[in-house]
């Protein structure tokens, strides 16, 4: 039975967050501030899950969804929220997550990074699926919390290009001999390229590349081919090996990569993205300064423009060897160096034995850099980086290796601000600026963090000692 609830803010996965006798309920469908009624769909002991059944009151914030498959597609969260309002509730999770996870609040508030919030998306992963229900071949993204296929026509934060593709894209599956072994089609856009990639899982016959031939001609496409594993990916033409890259003009540089090489999704947002991180670095020309999860080089080339060296660390060689080739195109070979190396189990010893390093950039996956975090906090104040840019695509992780750094390390937070890489979705990138603080005020640092950890001890020692006596 649907009950009124009033709905007090949203989380990530654009979810109304209500309270019912000190019980939170997240709510489908819902946005801050509205009056709804709502029907439980998942009852746990601390939280309940409901879907709006009616708006009585709407958020002033509410908008019409652009997109006709808004709900059923698992590809957005947040279309029917006014875009800057979308920003303004990841700019708070990152603060929540900074003080909840590591007790820290940045000196300042940067202002959020904005781009396109339509037609953004240039890389994205399809799933194809054959499905005789509806009609024969889906071609696009999972419905929301579901593993099926959403039967989608249309895409708004592909660009419309692309987006024109998906229904030839079904026929053109459905024409080849075993559509059903065909389960993937990566999405890769550079300057002036659109690359597919065609996951099969079957080998493919004469007619089938004649078909992806003729797609590409009529489409203006290239296409890939991936038999097996990512190592398999090779260019149906070998005259597309070279072709996809993207640019970044403020330093002059062309960035080639293959289609499955991790690149940013939103070109617009990265080089913005990019230009911002070097200017909080205040990077000098005789600095050196090291890029960690470099990947193809995209912040250690822009970087060798402005400074005397750049060291960039990456677990992948296949990216780091790229990056070296793209270093020497550019005549910054002289200036840069890579190495390829796990940075989830690096320790103290090895970050010294790259030396001394004047400013430092960290931009890991999700899983954070807790072991470089580490490392940091072990230098003693002379060996560290005066300054660090830390760029995320988790708050969580983010937190956790902030408080390593400022609690035990000796840095202080300076500022932080979120980057709208996926506008209408729940994913957070950030920024964040760290500093050194002098030697006297590190030691004193560490000390009130060995006090607290010392009373959180004692504390939980007592609890327990209660717990057991009664």
């Amino acid at each position: 039975m649907a009950e009124v609830l009033n709905i007090e803010s949203l989380d990530l996965e654009a979810r109304g967050i209500a309270r019912r006798d000190g019980k939170v309920v997240f709510v489908e469908g819902a946005l801050p501030n509205e009056r709804v009624t709502a029907d439980t769909v998942r009852r746990k002991p601390s939280y309940e899950i409901a879907r709006v059944a009616e708006i009585l009151r709407p958020s002033s914030l509410r908008v019409a969804p652009r997109c006709p498959h808004f709900g059923v597609c698992g590809g957005c969260a947040m279309q029917h929220l006014e875009p800057t309002a979308q920003v303004a509730i990841k700019q708070r999770a990152l603060e929540d997550g900074f003080w909840h996870v590591g007790k820290l609040r940045p000196q300042r508030m940067l202002p959020p990074l904005h781009g396109p919030t339509w037609g953004y998306r240039y890389r994205a992963r399809l799933s194809v699926r054959v499905v005789p229900k509806k009609g024969g071949v889906l071609v696009g993204f999972h419905e929301r919390k579901s593993s099926y296929v959403a039967d989608i026509r249309e895409c708004h934060v592909l660009p419309r290009h692309v987006s024109d593709l998906l229904l030839p894209l079904r026929a053109m599956i459905g024409s080849m001999s075993k559509p059903d072994r065909m389960p993937q089609i990566e999405v890769a856009l550079g300057e002036g390229v659109t690359a597919l990639v065609l996951r099969h899982l079957e080998p493919l016959t004469d007619g089938d590349i004649a078909i992806l031939r003729a797609f590409a001609a009529k489409h203006q496409v290239q296409w890939w081919l991936q038999p097996k594993g990512p190592d398999t990916v090779h260019a149906l033409e070998r005259a597309d090996e070279d072709a996809l890259a993207y640019t970044m003009p403020q330093f002059g540089l062309r960035m080639p990569y293959r289609p499955t090489d991790f690149t940013q999704v939103n070109h617009a947002i990265n080089r913005a993205m990019v230009a911002r991180a070097l200017m909080l670095l205040e990077v000098q020309p005789t600095d050196r300064v090291a890029d960690l999860f470099c990947g193809l080089g995209n912040f250690t080339l822009p970087l060798a423009t402005q400074c005397r060296e750049a060291v960039g660390v990456e677990g992948s060689k296949a990216l780091t060897d790229r990056a070296l080739d793209a270093a020497s195109r550019h005549g910054l070979a002289e200036r840069t160096s890579f190495a390829t190396l796990n940075l989830f189990e690096v320790d103290v010893e090895w970050l010294r034995g790259l030396g001394y390093f004047d400013r430092m950039l960290i931009d890991p996956p999700r899983e954070g850099a807790q072991a470089v975090a580490q490392a940091l906090a072990l230098l003693t104040p002379e060996e560290r980086p005066r300054r660090i840019v830390y760029v995320s695509c988790n708050p969580a992780t983010l937190a956790r290796d902030a408080a390593i750094m400022a609690h035990e390390g000796g840095y202080v937070l300076k500022s932080a601000g979120v980057i709208n890489m996926f506008p209408h979705t729940g994913h957070v990138e950030s920024i964040a600026v760290f500093e050194s603080l002098p030697a006297e005020e590190v030691l004193a640092v560490q000390e009130q963090t060995r006090l607290r950890k010392a009373k959180e001890a004692a504390d939980a020692a007592a609890a327990a000692a209660v717990a057991a006596a009664a």
